[in-house]
């Protein structure tokens, strides 16, 4: 008896709004996994350089096209243009026939996608937990990236598939909890940059050339505790309680641009909160460690 091949999972005809990072390498690597990418959309000259690196071959045109050829339409646009793009492209009928629209905003679930729906369509909401730069360095990177899934319910299995076979690692997110998800990865990962920046600067300040040599082991030693062991990971004078140590620090940090005495004193004053939540800070410095920073506490009166 002979033994027929398995099937092969489908091809599908992939349109991509907006060449930017995430759409390029999204794009190429949808083109690894088999599916044929149709046509992409890229109005500045990096979204076209992009397009020409990563997707050679498929054609860049208009927005309308790009959805009229595409079963699958990729809008990788910012969060602030996807529910004007829908809505207009709705408005001249070009979700008519139904299509599955995918997004990749972290923010947005599906209710952007709506007028995909009403008009027959599918919707889906694909974030991967990763920052692109838009490169092909970045098509490695993909595998084993979580993706926070929420999708129609004619979608689920279509956008877990897709996921897959972009190498990352689905997980589903209800719709209401994006906001929450969102905020979390963007306060860890956009703020972690401007601190690091920060820092490098005042290294450099001082004569240190290379910043990266002292920060890189501290940070790298810093980051896998903290995601080891949350907040018993706090060091440091706030969190023991060095009043004279940290009383330094903010006088250094007046003489320093505004946003680095801004940061330092919102973070020292968060971290002495959680440090004392956790009674790490000792109870009889809590109260002259917190008074340093000033009122930080939330207006509750209205």
């Amino acid at each position: 008896m002979q033994m027929s091949a398995p099937m092969s999972p489908p091809s599908l005809d992939v349109g991509i709004v907006g060449c930017g990072k995430v759409g390029a390498v999204l794009g190429a690597a949808l083109q690894l996994a088999g599916h044929h990418v149709v046509a992409t959309s890229a109005i500045s000259d990096a979204s076209r350089e992009r397009a020409a690196l990563l997707l050679p071959g498929v054609p860049v045109t208009s927005v309308e096209e790009v959805v009229a050829s595409a079963g699958v339409v990729l809008l990788t646009v910012p969060d602030d243009a996807i529910a004007d793009l829908v809505t207009g492209l709705a408005s001249q009928h070009a979700w008519d026939g139904g299509r599955l629209a995918v997004h990749t905003s972290g923010f947005h679930g599906i209710e952007v996608l709506d007028p995909v729906i009403e008009a027959g369509g599918e919707a889906a909401a694909l974030h991967p937990a990763m920052t692109f730069t838009g490169v092909a360095k970045d098509l490695s990177r993909i595998t084993g990236t979580p993706f926070a899934v929420t999708a129609s319910p004619g979608a689920g299995l279509v956008a877990e598939a897709l996921v897959v076979d972009l190498g990352g690692d689905p997980f589903p997110l209800a719709d209401e909890d994006r906001a929450e998800y969102h905020f979390a990865l963007a306060h860890s990962a956009n703020h972690l940059v401007t601190l690091v920046a920060q820092s490098q600067q005042l290294l450099r300040g001082i004569g240190i050339d290379d910043p990266s040599r002292l920060l890189r082991p501290l940070l790298e030693a810093a980051l896998d505790n903290a995601l080891e062991r949350g907040d018993k990971a706090l060091t440091g004078p706030v969190a023991r309680g060095d009043i004279r140590t940290v009383r330094a620090h903010l006088a250094t940090a007046r003489q320093q641009d505004d946003d680095i005495d801004t940061a330092y004193r919102a973070l020292a004053w968060a971290t002495a909160k959680r440090a004392a939540a956790r009674r790490t800070l000792p109870a009889e410095v809590s109260g002259p460690m917190l008074d340093l920073f000033g009122s930080n506490e939330k207006d509750t009166n209205g």
